[in-house]
């Protein structure tokens, strides 16, 4: 700033020291002024024009001397004038170069502070956490003292977000960070780690026992029950603790064995556990799959699975759907349920999707190449969902691979969805201008606003297995899956059914109008290979009409 401003003091100084256009206006008028006043009065009072005449009238006519000096005043005013105008303009675009910087300081401090704390709760992140549980971890090891970091897991809170939506859901969360917020200390540091986990770092203790109170404390700020519109919710943590550098001198180790700590807590209903080496036998498998998969991921170690999703009207295969694994060298084939959470939790989810997005479209690709046109369904979890840079870098992964995006779906769920409609609007609007295919799994399971569901460029609904394998023994499931049917036919979407496993469950589904049908009665999830040859065995025929159509 000061740099520009002496700039601009430069420029007036120069403005002053140049002759402006102003000062020769003015100059050129005044000795106009002057030559035509000197030969009116040498005409008129001595009756002829000529050199002597002009001296003599010069000489003797006061009024001549007056204006003998307007030259000097016009070019006075001409550079002042100038001076004042450059003065002027300058103070204009310090002003508004000032203002300029202001806006953009306080663009970058929101953009800063957006990367680094909850949206939700404005808490810290897991980002923000991690930098500071490092320097506090360098800073105790320096001063050889202690500091403590807890992980609290909400118990039972997918039960609040199934019963009473998301909205409630995050109201909860709300309530619980202000809550722990006046057990803090102003030294101590407060985050949300995503979900209905949170963490607490406490930089310096004195003792162990220092510990176990702030831990009362917390479980004493969960006593009330938490007020939600008209009802009021007991709602309790699990605590998992870790203190360095007894349990881990770095980042990671200490975040590990603080959720050992807070798993066995959950377990065992203690409230809270500190973390000790004999806990590690209550999770060795836990434990192990967060320290590797991180490796898996970068060295291959996952395979995808594709479930066939059969079209009931025109009797073929409309797509699979990607289901990923992992191959561990020690537990065999892992279950996604027992890693994606982690994923989740150690920011390594973007990662995931990546691997199984480029898998996918591999496959994708190899079929379209044997001329089998068969598109392939990806599931994007919430963060995944929420990144801004998702569609960038869709739109590179579709440039690598030979395979038109109408023929690639995501699937995401109602509470991803909820979580920021205006990013998650956006996000989807893009995807769907790129021609991908958008599609909200485990619909009915959570809080669902329809006044905003019909904004969204979604074009299937995937009702979830929960209401159709018991549809045909409990009557509110059948009347669930009945209205999801009408309503997404009355907005213009297809219905999916997934958990089909029963001929009676697929033969109702047809009745009650679904469209595509997904589940063990056709087959079970499958390997690349073995999809292939189920797709032999069950004709290569038609499993290309309904997709040659768009």
């Amino acid at each position: 700033m000061e740099r520009l401003g002496q700039t601009f003091i430069n420029n007036v100084s120069i403005m002053k020291s140049h002759v402006t256009k102003h000062a020769i206006y003015g100059t050129s008028i005044a000795i106009s002024a002057i030559i035509l006043a000197t030969l009116l009065s040498s005409q008129y009072h001595y009756g002829d024009i000529n050199f002597s005449n002009i001296i003599t009238a010069q000489k003797n006519n006061f009024t001549l001397w007056i204006l003998d000096g307007m030259p000097f005043i016009f070019a006075f005013w001409g550079q002042y004038v100038s001076s004042a105008m450059a003065l002027q303009a300058s103070t204009i675009v310090l002003d508004q170069t000032h203002e300029l910087r202001n806006q953009t300081a306080a663009l970058e401090y929101q953009i800063m502070h957006d990367a680094t704390h909850d949206s939700l709760t404005n808490l810290p992140n897991r980002v923000l956490l991690r930098d500071r549980l490092d320097q506090a971890i360098h800073v105790a090891l320096r001063e050889q003292k202690n500091l403590a970091f807890f992980i609290l897991d909400l118990d039972h809170f997918k039960e609040i977000n199934d019963t009473l939506g998301h909205h409630s859901g995050d109201q909860v969360l709300k309530h619980v960070a202000l809550r722990l917020q006046g057990v803090m200390r102003e030294s101590d540091t407060l985050a949300r780690l995503g979900g209905d986990e949170f963490a607490i770092l406490l930089p310096l203790i004195k003792k162990r026992s220092h510990v176990q109170i702030v831990a009362k404390k917390i479980q004493n700020s969960f006593h009330s029950p938490f007020i939600v519109g008209d009802l009021n919710l007991d709602v309790q943590a699990s605590i998992g603790i870790a203190i360095s550098p007894e349990h881990g001198k770095d980042v990671d180790t200490i975040m590990q064995r603080a959720d050992v700590a807070m798993y066995v807590a959950k377990q065992n209903n203690d409230g809270f556990a500190i973390y000790s080496r004999k806990l590690d036998k209550h999770s060795p498998k836990r434990l192990t799959l967060m320290s590797e998969l991180r490796q898996a991921i970068e060295n291959g170690y996952l395979v995808l699975h594709y479930q066939p999703k059969i079209d009931l009207k025109n009797n073929c295969v409309s797509g699979v759907e990607a289901l990923v694994r992992w191959q561990h060298k020690t537990h065999g084939l892992i279950p996604p349920d027992d890693f994606i959470p982690l994923a989740e939790r150690t920011g390594l989810i973007k990662q995931l999707f990546i691997w199984v997005a480029k898998a996918a479209l591999v496959q994708a690709e190899q079929w379209h190449n044997d001329q089998l046109k068969i598109g392939v369904a990806i599931n994007l979890s919430p963060s995944t969902l929420l990144d801004a840079d998702l569609p960038d870098v869709i739109t590179g992964l579709l440039a690598s691979y030979n395979l038109p995006a109408r023929y690639i779906t995501f699937e995401i769920t109602e509470g991803s969805i909820i979580k920021d409609p205006d990013l998650a609007l956006k996000i989807l609007t893009r995807l769907a201008e790129m021609g991908i295919n958008i599609s909200i799994d485990d619909f009915g399971t959570g809080y669902s606003s329809l006044a905003y569901l019909k904004k969204l460029p979604v074009s299937e609904l995937k009702i979830d297995k929960s209401f159709i394998q018991d549809m045909l023994k409990n009557e509110n499931d059948e009347v669930i899956v009945r209205s999801t049917i009408d309503l997404a036919h009355n907005m213009g979407l297809k219905v999916v059914a997934e958990g089909a496993e029963e001929k009676e469950t697929v033969t109702h589904l047809k009745t009650l109008g679904c469209d595509i049908i997904q589940g063990y009665y056709y087959s079970k999830p499958l390997s690349g290979n073995d999809c292939t040859e189920w797709f032999d065995t069950h004709g290569r025929g038609d499993m290309n009409k309904e997709l040659e159509k768009n």
